[in-house]
């Protein structure tokens, strides 16, 4: 699978616009997830492995080698972190955190009538 670049035909859209490369990056097993376990702070491999509840080594090296070809995170010597674009993106995604504990509730509160 190659990694999904604006301009590129990616998964779903032979039109090349960034919005769909971006789509079926996020769309890629763990992509989002290691995103969004970076917004706390730089880990090491190991450690981003565990708060990504022990994602397979080789999946987490797959990812990682994407989303640092696609700027969105580094790795530094306190081991990978948000890039500047990474930390742009979670600050997109992140209202969706809290919609989603909203859409949970709501769900919950409906399977109770």
């Amino acid at each position: 699978m190659t990694i999904p670049l604006p301009g590129a035909q990616v998964r779903g859209s032979k039109t090349g616009k960034p919005i769909m490369a971006l789509l079926d990056l996020l769309g890629r097993t763990w992509a989002l997830g290691i995103i969004w376990n970076l917004h706390s702070g730089p880990a090491t491999f190991r450690e981003l492995q565990q708060r990504c509840e022990k994602i397979s080594p080789t999946l987490l090296n797959t990812r990682l080698k994407e989303l640092k070809k696609l700027k969105l995170i580094e790795s530094q010597q306190a081991g990978y972190q948000l890039s500047p674009q990474g930390i742009d993106l979670f600050e997109i995604i992140s209202p969706l955190g809290d919609w989603s504990s909203q859409w949970a509730k709501i769900l919950k509160e409906e399977s109770k009538s």
